[in-house]
């Protein structure tokens, strides 16, 4: 096994190859397969075949830049027969990941969480076309020039120029993409939601705040995003008497969030968004499906 070509370059790639992954699609569970599918396809090659390659790296990304492009372009479909609002997986931070029992194959060691994963960035790509997400990532995130980003998806070099372009005016015009959450705000609100505080939540939210709450129609969520500081001070008042629920600090995405756990469960993960010391995006994801890695999750 040793003398196969490439060998410790094309393993070693499986990292970069999950961040890209994890980034393009915005689930850890189709990241992983995309990587497994990936590596499903160099193994088929013959060895004669992988000689050949005289970049193995740069083949594997561009194959699982292409799988997530072909992904992208079919989870619109699906989305709209998704039950409720969609919201990218959360992460856990690596000091909510139980060490015991654990492996280097965890989400919190495997996925780079900086500013290119948090929940608000994320939504931003979700709302670009599959070519514009697949461009502004390789090339404003992961740093590929355009020309090999065309090579990749099959586009100009110009054109791709232009969907990276476009990509980034998203973003720069996105709310809520810049700032940082403050941990001390997240803990006001966390103390306001559990004592049913609405005055406390009026503090703590901006006037044009908004809430979204994904189910996936597993769980019961707020169909349509709650809209205006009053609602949805009041949507989190009216919910905070839910029996043996807990509210636990934790990281999600690389930044401060929190996660309510039921009987030691975690049943959701919130995320934020704050502009001038309020919070003005609320996403918090109920559905259980999308909480895989937070089953082994602790307070921080």
């Amino acid at each position: 096994m040793s003398s196969e070509p490439g060998l410790t370059a094309v393993v070693s790639e499986r990292r970069h190859l999950l961040n890209l992954a994890y980034r393009l699609l915005g689930s850890l569970a189709d990241a992983e397969d995309v990587v497994q599918e990936t590596y499903v396809r160099w193994y088929a090659l013959s060895r004669a075949q992988q000689a050949e390659i005289a970049a193995p790296a740069a083949w594997l990304t561009t194959v699982a830049s292409r799988i997530c492009l072909d992904q992208l372009g079919s989870a619109r479909a699906r989305r709209e027969r998704y039950v409720g609002q969609w919201i990218p997986e959360p992460l856990p931070g690596r000091s909510a990941w139980v060490s015991v029992g654990s492996d280097p194959g965890d989400p919190a060691d495997r996925i780079t969480l900086d500013e290119s994963v948090t929940m608000a960035f994320l939504v931003v790509l979700d709302a670009m076309t599959p070519a514009e997400r697949v461009a502004f990532v390789l090339h404003d995130v992961f740093r590929y020039p355009f020309a090999e980003v065309g090579e990749i998806v099959g586009r100009s070099a110009a054109a791709c120029r232009q969907l990276a372009t476009s990509a980034r005016r998203r973003v720069e015009t996105a709310t809520g993409v810049v700032t940082s959450p403050d941990a001390g705000v997240v803990r006001a609100f966390q103390r306001a939601w559990s004592a049913g505080d609405i005055e406390g939540l009026l503090a703590v939210l901006a006037p044009d705040a908004v809430a979204t709450g994904d189910g996936g129609g597993v769980v019961h969520a707020a169909p349509e995003p709650v809209i205006g500081r009053e609602a949805v001070a009041r949507f989190f008042a009216e919910r905070s008497g839910t029996p043996g629920m807990e509210l636990a600090e934790v990281e999600v995405n690389g930044q401060p969030g929190l996660a309510a756990r039921v009987d030691g469960a975690t049943v959701s993960v919130l995320a934020f968004a704050i502009e001038q010391g309020r919070i003005s995006r609320v996403w918090a994801v109920l559905n259980p499906e999308k909480l895989q890695g937070w089953v082994g999750a602790v307070a921080e």
